[in-house]
């Protein structure tokens, strides 16, 4: 179980003594969020106040020790009286992960019925939300609950690059946003997340919400999706230092793959997901920047200072395309990086993962610049297209990687003997 056999503080025991049980527990994990703390515990409580007046409801703020005023913020705003509140620091790893295990383990102790998360950055937060992640859960129509946004075009680039076509394509489940932060889960289902010993690896940071949502699909837990409109939050241009968060969610997919091969070294059977909800109106999605030079600039250095190693991990097909791009990147040209050859490349990096005796991470960070270069040719796709548009160039990824799982299965297969 790592260091530390529990995240939660022996203060918050005093506060368990006193309210006893709880029917709801919403979990808000949160790190120097002074600014949009106050608004996002103000809509869940009015959510909770509104939908759920007759159930016992509690509000747990985790918080990875905040050096403005998160904590002071959180406390301050004014709540209904029947919604207790806690805040406190948890204990352990540093991260998101452990966050969600302090609140994973309250919710155990308090015998919640549904327990729902929410990010602590969120601006476009009502509490039609906590209504719609808790619902499913409450009346047993699902074990785990994960939105469905409208997110601006250049938003999210790890999960449409990455994460969500690799779930869809291994799974055989198309889960939208398979790390979308924001979730409902059963007791059963957090029982077995606080059970599970990997609290003092990537789980613990930002490799929670991929690890949460493939355990779900994995162990038998019914999944839905509910679509909870228009998502604000603090995001960033997808050039800048997203590195720990790269590391982290794409060594815990590799790592799950590795766990769960029995499940999608098979032909899955394609499974959408049904979508709930109607949002009736909608904030206007914010735009997000993006730095196309910058993309570049960290593809073709990246890429000059790896090559040897690419040799070693790449077919020898892909490495040549990859050269291709390579040089006509670096004389300013704009030749494409393609989806197929993306697709190949990361189950090229997935198949060396299960292998790879040296250092796991530092594979991954070799993928990296990688990563920025089909990001540049992605968003220079959808410069001009609205997000509906670039939707759909999201899903025609994900089916180019369905279409290459049997490359992936080779390989595995020529592995295995």
């Amino acid at each position: 179980m790592g260091k530390y056999k529990t995240a939660v503080r022996n203060n918050v025991l005093f506060w368990v003594d006193e309210i006893k049980t709880t029917d709801i527990l919403i979990g808000i994990p949160c790190y120097n969020c002074e600014e949009s703390i106050g608004y996002v515990i103000e809509q869940v409580a009015k959510g909770l106040n509104t939908y759920f007046s007759e159930y016992k409801t509690a509000i747990f703020i985790s918080d990875g020790g905040s050096l403005d005023d998160t904590r002071e913020n959180a406390y301050a705003v004014e709540i209904p009286e029947n919604v207790a509140r806690r805040v406190t620091i948890y204990r352990g790893l540093p991260g998101k992960g452990t966050s969600f295990r302090a609140v994973f383990e309250l919710a155990i102790m308090l015998k919640a019925k549904a327990i729902g998360v929410f990010d602590a950055d969120l601006r476009s937060i009502t509490p039609e939300w906590v209504k719609f992640i808790i619902e499913p859960i409450l009346d047993r129509s699902a074990g785990f609950v994960t939105p469905y946004y409208r997110r601006h075009k250049f938003d999210g680039t790890i999960t449409n690059q990455i994460v969500y076509p690799m779930t869809r394509a291994l799974y055989g489940v198309d889960v939208r946003q398979p790390i979308g932060g924001d979730f409902g889960c059963c007791p059963e289902l957090a029982a077995f997340y606080v059970k599970e010993d990997v609290w003092e690896t990537d789980v613990a940071r930002f490799g929670i919400d991929v690890w949460m949502t493939t355990c779900a699909i994995n162990e038998g837990f019914k999944v839905v999706q509910t679509y909870l409109g228009t998502k604000i939050h603090g995001a960033k241009d997808p050039a800048s230092d997203l590195g720990p968060m790269f590391r982290q969610v794409v060594s815990t997919l590799f790592y799950l793959m590795g766990k769960y091969e029995h499940n999608w070294d098979r032909e899955n059977s394609f499974k959408a997901i049904e979508i709930k909800n109607n949002v009736d109106e909608e904030p206007e999605l914010e735009a997000v920047s993006v730095s196309m030079n910058d993309l570049r600039e960290e593809f073709v250095e990246g890429f000059r200072n790896f090559r040897p190693l690419y040799d070693e991990i790449l077919n020898s097909d892909n490495i040549s395309r990859l050269d291709g791009i390579y040089e006509s990147w670096a004389a300013n040209g704009d030749e494409e990086f393609d989806t197929d050859l993306w697709s190949k490349i990361l189950y090229d990096f997935a198949y060396t993962y299960q292998q790879w005796l040296r250092n796991k991470r530092r594979l991954v960070d070799i993928l990296t610049p990688l990563y920025f270069g089909r990001t540049k040719s992605y968003c220079q796709q959808v410069m001009n297209m609205d997000s509906r548009e670039a939707e759909k160039v999201v899903q025609d990824q994900a089916a180019i990687f369905e279409k290459n799982k049997p490359y992936l299965l080779k390989r595995f297969k020529l592995w295995e003997k």
